[in-house]
C-alpha cells in the first residue's frame, strides 16, 4: 500500500531516490523521460515515485516559463567578473556535469532580491558563493524547503546550511612562517573586514605565528580596506612611507596585496629588496604579477565542486543525524614565488 504522509508535506526528488536505491539525478531524468534510463529502472522510479504520491513541480516551472526543473541546480554569485569566479564555475560545471545537472547561474546585483529570482524556479538546490544573505532570504529559502550549500562561507552558517571553504586559519598561519622564517620581524597586513569569517581566520593564523616568535602586529599595521584594490593603494601607501616601515605585507585577498603592488612602484619601492608581500588566493593574476606574487592557495574549482557534491548529498534533508550541518574545509598551500625575499643583513 502506499505510505501515508502529513497533509500539505510534499514528498521530494531525494525522497524517491531514496526508495528506489538510485540517485537524484536518476530520478530527475526518468521522470523527465530521458531516455539513458534502463527500461527497469524508469519502472521501479515510476512505481515509486507513485507511491510517494510525488509529483514534478510544474506549477513553478510555468511561472518561471521553462521546463520542470529538477534537473537544475541554482549557483548565486556576488560577482560575476572575476578569476576567482571562473575557477568557481568550472568546479560547479565540471561537477553538475558528472551528476547529469545543468547549472543556472543568478547574479547579486543592486536593488534586485535574487531570493525571488531563485524560488521562482524549481532546483535541486541553491549554493552561495561568496553571498550573505539577509534574515528575509534565508526564511524564504527555509519556508520554501530549499537546500542550500555555502561556498567560502562570509559568515556561520544558520544551523542546518552546509558549507565548503578552505583551511583559512592554516593558510594565513602559513604566510606568517614563511616571513617569519626570512627574517621579517616589522610586518603588516592589509585586510577586508573583521565583520567576514575567513578574513578572521587568515589573520588569527597569522597572528598566531607573530605570537609564538615573540613579535607583535602593531595596530598601525593592520589596516581594513574592503574590497577594492585603490584603497589597498592609499592604505599601503600611508604603510610604506612611515620612518619604521613594514618589511613585509600580508593581504588577506589578491586584489589587496596588488594594491600593494602600486603602492610600491608608486613609492618607487623594489619588491621583493624594499618589501616583501604575500597575497591568498593563487589567482592568475599571482603569476602574472612583476615579480610573481609568493601566495597561499586556495583550491577554489575544487571547493566548488564539493559544493555542489553536498548539495545533493544533503537534498531536502539539511542536517545529519546530529542535528549538524555538514562542512568541509579543504587545505590550502603556500606558493613562494619572487614577491618575498630574506631580510638583508
Amino acid at each position: 500500500m502506499p505510505d501515508k504522509k502529513p497533509r500539505d508535506v510534499r514528498p521530494t526528488l531525494a525522497a524517491v531516490a531514496d526508495r528506489a536505491g538510485t540517485s537524484i539525478p536518476t530520478v530527475s531524468k526518468a521522470l523527465r523521460g530521458g531516455t539513458d534510463v534502463a527500461a527497469a529502472t524508469r519502472e521501479r522510479i515510476l512505481r515509486v515515485a507513485s507511491e510517494l504520491g510525488y509529483t514534478q513541480p510544474k506549477d513553478v516551472a510555468s511561472a518561471a516559463g521553462t521546463e520542470p526543473g529538477p534537473g537544475l541546480v541554482d549557483f548565486v554569485l556576488a560577482s560575476g567578473e572575476s578569476s576567482w569566479t571562473n575557477r568557481a564555475l568550472s568546479g560547479v560545471e565540471g561537477a553538475a556535469s558528472d551528476a547529469d545537472l545543468d547549472v543556472v547561474i543568478t547574479l547579486v546585483r543592486p536593488n534586485s532580491d535574487w531570493a525571488d529570482r531563485v524560488l521562482r524556479r524549481a532546483s535541486c538546490g541553491t549554493i552561495l558563493a561568496v553571498v550573505e544573505p539577509t534574515l528575509d532570504q534565508w526564511r524564504r529559502l527555509s519556508e520554501a524547503g530549499r537546500p542550500v550549500v555555502l561556498l567560502d562561507p562570509m559568515v556561520s552558517p544558520p544551523r542546518g546550511v552546509g558549507s565548503v571553504g578552505a583551511m583559512n586559519w592554516q593558510g594565513g598561519r602559513s604566510a606568517a612562517e614563511h616571513l617569519v622564517e626570512l627574517g621579517h620581524t616589522r610586518v603588516a597586513v592589509i585586510d577586508v573586514s573583521d565583520a567576514y569569517e575567513y578574513s578572521r581566520a587568515r589573520l588569527d593564523g597569522f597572528r598566531s605565528v607573530l605570537a609564538a616568535a615573540g613579535l607583535e602586529l602593531a595596530p598601525v599595521d593592520h589596516v581594513h580596506v574592503g574590497w577594492e584594490r585603490d584603497a589597498a593603494r592609499v592604505a599601503a601607501v600611508s604603510m610604506l612611507s612611515r620612518p619604521g616601515r613594514p618589511t613585509a605585507v600580508f593581504a588577506i585577498t589578491e586584489t589587496l596585496a596588488l594594491g600593494v603592488y602600486d603602492a610600491a612602484a608608486e613609492l618607487k619601492l623594489s619588491i621583493p629588496g624594499d618589501v616583501s608581500v604575500v597575497g591568498f588566493d593563487d589567482l592568475p593574476e599571482a603569476g602574472w604579477a612583476s615579480p610573481p606574487m609568493t601566495t597561499v592557495q586556495q583550491p577554489i574549482a575544487e571547493m566548488a565542486a564539493s559544493a555542489l557534491r553536498m548539495l545533493l548529498r544533503i537534498g531536502r534533508s539539511t542536517t545529519d543525524s546530529d542535528g549538524h550541518a555538514p562542512r568541509e574545509e579543504l587545505a590550502t598551500r603556500l606558493i613562494v614565488r619572487r614577491s618575498t625575499a630574506p631580510i638583508e643583513p
